[in-house]
């Protein structure tokens, strides 16, 4: 056990103090929550610099990480959907979702091939999981502050990651596509 894979350990075990948080019957429930989000997102920035910084990277953190970060993002939006359910809302969330689960099967297929690189986190990944993130922190909180409309600068950054995600995720496809296109990799 290390920094890093600590940090990431703490991400995951953040997720059910945020649902509880979330669903709490006080008036600061929102902002306690974009505040536990907003912490689970620094320790993800956190946890890979210093993984790096401290020649820390390990197999478990390399598993870890991804999982943590999923797992929280699937639930609130889960959880916002299910808080405020148009389709608006639901639309971006299953793209994101959907992308999640399509590159995470996409990256372990690669991974058995030999090919892991080829799907390897790219520019537009990275670009993607910062206005997630904002857009996420911005959607928990939900109220204006003074007279700017929080929740709607959310509703935009959410649906600019929905096409980042869509983008990055074709950017995965086009690197993994002679894969798989090639016969010899079909295992069936």
């Amino acid at each position: 056990m290390n920094i890093p894979n600590t940090l990431t350990l703490i991400r995951i075990f953040m997720i059910p103090v945020f649902i509880v948080v979330f669903y709490l019957p006080v008036s600061w429930n929102h902002v306690a929550a974009a505040v536990i989000f907003t912490l689970a997102a620094i320790t993800d920035l956190l946890d890979g610099y210093l993984a790096r910084r401290l020649g820390q990277i390990s197999t478990l953190g390399a598993f870890l990480d991804p999982v943590a970060d999923k797992l929280m993002v699937a639930v609130v939006l889960v959880l916002l959907v299910q808080e405020h359910h148009t389709i608006w809302l639901a639309l971006p969330a299953a793209v994101i979702v959907g992308r999640e689960i399509t590159v995470s099967a996409l990256r372990e297929w690669m991974a058995e091939l030999g090919a892991r690189r080829k799907v390897a986190v790219s520019l537009y990944g990275k670009i993607k999981t910062v206005a997630q993130m904002v857009a996420l922190i911005f959607l928990i909180y939900h109220d204006s502050i003074l007279t700017i409309p929080i929740y709607n600068i959310g509703m935009i950054l959410l649906y600019i990651a929905a096409l980042l995600t869509l983008l990055s995720m074709c950017h995965y496809l086009y690197a993994a596509w002679p894969k798989l296109t090639d016969k010899k990799n079909t295992g069936v």
